[in-house]
């Protein structure tokens, strides 16, 4: 296990805060929302669009990831509530994933502090595009099930555990890339690649995949690239940003999320028609690359290449299933012990037909029961169990 794992392309520094159903009532009252104005996409410009942005997410039990016109408005509403400061971003959190197990990687970073120096998993090395420390934090809300908002007549009550992420961060959005990453690049095994939803300027996203794009030409042949897909602040630049890497990567990684939006309609995850029907779509709008998709029922991989992520596909459900019920702190007697949990018999359902209708492999999810669950970062902790698990089965 001596290949060198490179994660990023950017991270951040996080205010996570617990759902608390007086403190946002009081909100919702206090700004006069209304049902019939509900929507996921409007800017958030004030406090009461952020109010409004995230009822909507909690209506559908739906994640996402928005933009807010400044800092000042995530700053507002994290005061209402006790908060913790973490370290966020697909390729930090896959690091701490990574180091369940004892593996530590080159992490490439955009902005940098002291919450950062301090809280970066043990052993990380880094490459940084920073010139000067800056802190411009993410609000993560994340919401229980049974959460509940009195909208005039209309009750909200959200049908499924979830985080909405709120953000203004110039660094990640500018995404600049230091120029020693091709360095760190050339004797790298695995490469997690992931980032670009925060940029809002075409030209910029242009600049940086061409910038990208140079820096993998420094790649061994023999090293996998993965691609974590995100919720883009503006929706446009996405379809852009995956055409540009699906002749560079290896895998493309969505959640449920991500994978209903390419498609442009919602899909009933435990319906077996409906999900091969599905993956095939998206992987047909997506050549060449393995399609893998992780969702709370079952997790898949789509493509010719597929078998060759078996064991790295089981390695996401387990280390984000172990976070979901465990959250920080998860050490690899708490995989193991997850790692036994049954099965959901309908993600078994689902990965039977998958299995004999497409070239894919697909593990179920597994029964999790929990009054607390931790619904932040879960898909970057899949993406750093499916590159742990992808190296330590190689080794």
């Amino acid at each position: 296990m001596n290949e060198r794992i490179v994660l990023g392309l950017g991270g951040t520094v996080d205010y996570e805060i617990d759902w608390d159903d007086d403190v946002v009532q009081t909100l919702a009252d206090e700004y006069g929302i209304r049902a019939d104005e509900l929507t996921r996409t409007a800017p958030v410009s004030t406090e009461r669009d952020l109010v409004v942005a995230l009822l909507a997410f909690l209506a559908d039990g739906a994640g996402g990831e928005r933009f807010a016109s400044s800092s000042r408005i995530v700053e507002e509403f994290a005061q209402r509530f006790p908060r913790r400061i973490t370290l966020g971003g697909t390729g930090v959190r896959a690091g701490y994933a990574l180091a369940v197990h004892g593996l530590a990687a080159v992490q490439h970073l955009v902005s940098i502090d002291d919450h950062v120096r301090r809280l970066l998993p043990v052993g990380t090395e880094y490459v940084s595009s920073a010139t000067a420390d800056s802190t411009d934090p993410h609000l993560i809300v994340q919401f229980p099930r049974g959460a509940r908002v009195l909208l005039g007549d209309r009750v909200l009550v959200a049908p499924h555990p979830n985080r909405v992420i709120f953000a203004n961060d110039p660094p990640n959005r500018e995404l600049l890339l230091a120029e020693g990453l091709g360095g760190v690049l050339a004797d790298a095994g695995v490469f997690l690649v992931s980032g670009f939803n925060s940029i809002q300027d075409g030209a910029v996203l242009t600049d940086r995949l061409e910038t990208l794009q140079r820096h993998l030409a420094a790649l061994p042949a023999s090293a996998d690239v993965i691609y974590e897909d995100a919720g883009f602040h503006l929706p446009a630049l996405q379809d852009r940003a995956r055409s540009a890497l699906l002749g560079c990567v290896d895998v493309v990684s969505m959640n449920e999320d991500e994978l209903q939006a390419l498609l442009g309609h919602r899909l009933d995850l435990l319906d077996p028609d409906a999900v091969v029907e599905a993956l095939g779509a998206a992987a047909a709008l997506l050549p060449g690359p393995v399609l893998v998709v992780h969702t709370r029922h079952w997790s898949a991989a789509v493509g010719a290449e597929a078998e060759r992520y078996r064991a790295a596909l089981l390695g996401g459900v387990t280390m984000a299933s172990t976070r979901y019920l465990l959250g920080d702190g998860i050490t690899a007697a708490d995989y193991d012990r997850v790692a036994q949990l049954p099965a959901q018999p309908g993600g078994v359902t689902v990965c039977t037909a998958v299995t004999a209708r497409l070239q894919a492999v697909c593990t179920p999810g597994l029964v999790l029961e929990t009054d607390r669950p931790t619904t932040i970062g879960l898909g970057d902790t899949f993406a750093g169990g499916f590159v742990s698990a992808l190296v330590r089965h190689r080794a």
